[in-house]
């Protein structure tokens, strides 16, 4: 006979967003489900910052006639705001899935299970911020999911379950971002259908590879780097991230799409813009990049046609 489980769920992200509905759609729907605003204030910045993979929650829990909280560190109510209300909802388990906060352990312990969450590595492997965005851009072949419970650390939690993926040389952000939505679903509702058998695995704090998190500063490219760092760094920050950029008549130049190749111009300068057959590169020390969209001046579109209307040939990137 099915019980049903009583789940308490955070969220705020599109990835969130897709994990709530696939547990509704097989009956775990959540008792309340507290969402982080669009903009919101978070530890490393002064000001508030934009959730570029925000997803409106509230929404999906009035069609569900959920109940829905909004949780802001510092300005608003946060989460231990909710101390009573979460009491009386009795979870077995709180799913923080797309969540930018700490969950307290005042928090966490009011759920039999704890606090779940699911970071996008194969842990203790890119424990910290951007797990996806690092693994692309370092260039690794696989990746994968990590469900774990909550301690008091930054993902050092016990294992629950993990599957892994591959990053295929051609596959950007938005694909691998997929990937890892289909392989938390699968790892989530298996946990939850064998939730009193599960075998927690303790992490060795000793091996855990702490990332920092990543701000749009972060996505300018450094010509020093080798083409193929490049192309790793442009295609691990695409959409819906904010974009690998560089500069150009003082201008930033952001790279949505391109392509490696180890064709190196010599007599160019690092940097320099060339034309080959009507398609656009960009000279590196050991080799190019071939470069199919960018936003420059506030217009998206075809290099091709960025390059001709701004007169960009010969010219170089900084």
């Amino acid at each position: 006979m099915f019980t049903k489980i009583k789940i308490v769920f955070l969220g705020c992200t599109h990835y969130s967003k897709d994990l709530l509905e696939f547990l509704i759609r097989f009956d775990y729907c959540p008792e309340a489900i507290f969402f982080i605003p669009e903009y919101f204030k978070i530890s490393y910045s002064k000001t508030k910052i934009k959730n570029v993979n925000y997803a409106n929650l509230a929404k999906v829990a009035e069609a569900n006639d959920i109940p829905c909280y909004e949780v802001e560190s510092k300005d608003g109510k946060r989460i231990t705001d909710y101390y009573e209300i979460i009491v009386k909802l009795n979870p077995d388990v709180i799913l923080a899935l797309g969540w930018y906060y700490m969950v307290p352990k005042i928090i966490r312990k009011l759920a039999v299970h704890g606090s779940w969450g699911i970071h996008a590595s194969l842990l203790p492997d890119y424990a910290g911020g951007a797990p996806l965005v690092w693994s692309i851009i370092n260039g690794d072949k696989k990746t994968g999911v990590t469900l774990f419970r909550m301690a008091s650390g930054v993902d050092n939690g016990d294992i629950i379950a993990q599957k892994s993926f591959a990053i295929k040389f051609k596959e950007n952000i938005a694909d691998i971002y997929k990937k890892a939505t289909e392989a938390s679903k699968t790892i989530l509702k298996s946990s939850l259908d064998s939730i009193e058998k599960i075998k927690y695995k303790p992490q060795i704090k000793s091996e855990i590879n702490l990332y920092a998190q990543r701000k749009p500063e972060d996505g300018k490219i450094d010509l020093k780097w080798s083409a193929l760092r490049i192309y790793n760094f442009i295609r691990a920050q695409t959409k819906p991230y904010p974009g690998a950029y560089a500069e150009i008549e003082g201008k930033r130049i952001f790279f949505w799409k391109a392509e490696y190749t180890k064709r190196k111009m010599g007599k160019l300068n690092i940097g320099e813009i060339y034309c080959i057959n009507d398609s656009f590169y960009i000279n590196l020390k050991d080799g190019s990049i071939k470069v199919a969209r960018v936003t420059f001046d506030n217009i998206e579109e075809g290099f091709d046609k960025i390059v001709k209307r701004y007169n960009l040939l010969g010219k170089s990137i900084a």
